[in-house]
């Protein structure tokens, strides 16, 4: 664990299990069609039931019949899960870095925290974007992650109480806290 002061707020280097986390909000890394899927996304949605997969056919109905675009952000009730709400998002699949993915990770998590800050939402939970299936490197997932959600906070200095990534394997961990170090160096 490391926890990392920004301002009166606080980004917090955990492992464990997003879908546990009793927080404003979780965010979902979904796929386009906001339907589940695999990792976290399938987790989220079985552990949230059913009234989650109905605010998302909502969705999709209403704002995004095409499906959500990457680096977009949409929030719907968290059912079953202690969290409040969850923000799905879309990250980039990686493609070699040359596909506008860092820009597009970078808005996954920013306009996650835009949804929040709308909805007054002050601690938040990030597991790591695009890194599961979609082949993102972690360590470069990571950097992008931690510098996107500290600019974040620290041009919002007052919204926010808690940012916590929560990564699920000892690993992601390290690597998270490795590049924390190396950028607050």
């Amino acid at each position: 664990m490391m926890r990392i002061p920004i301002g009166d707020s606080g980004l917090l280097l955990i492992r464990g299990d997003v879908t546990a986390q009793a927080v404003d909000a979780i965010v979902n890394p979904a796929n386009s069609t906001l339907m589940g899927g695999g990792g976290v996304d399938g987790a989220i949605h079985r552990r949230g039931g059913p009234a989650i997969v109905e605010a998302c056919r909502e969705i999709r109905r209403s704002l995004w019949p095409d499906g959500l675009p990457t680096g977009k952000a949409v929030i719907t009730n968290a059912g079953n899960l202690p969290a409040r709400y969850v923000i799905h998002t879309i990250g980039p699949v990686w493609r070699g870095g040359t596909h506008n993915e860092p820009e597009q990770l970078a808005d996954a998590y920013r306009n996650s925290l835009v949804l929040a800050r709308e909805e007054e939402l002050r601690t938040i939970a990030f597991p790591s974007i695009s890194t599961g299936a979609y082949s993102y490197p972690i360590d470069l997932a990571a950097r992008i992650a931690l510098v996107t959600v500290t600019a974040t906070v620290r041009e919002h200095p007052n919204d926010f109480d808690e940012i916590r990534f929560v990564l699920f394997t000892e690993r992601d961990l390290e690597v998270f806290i490795n590049e924390a170090r190396s950028f607050n160096d």
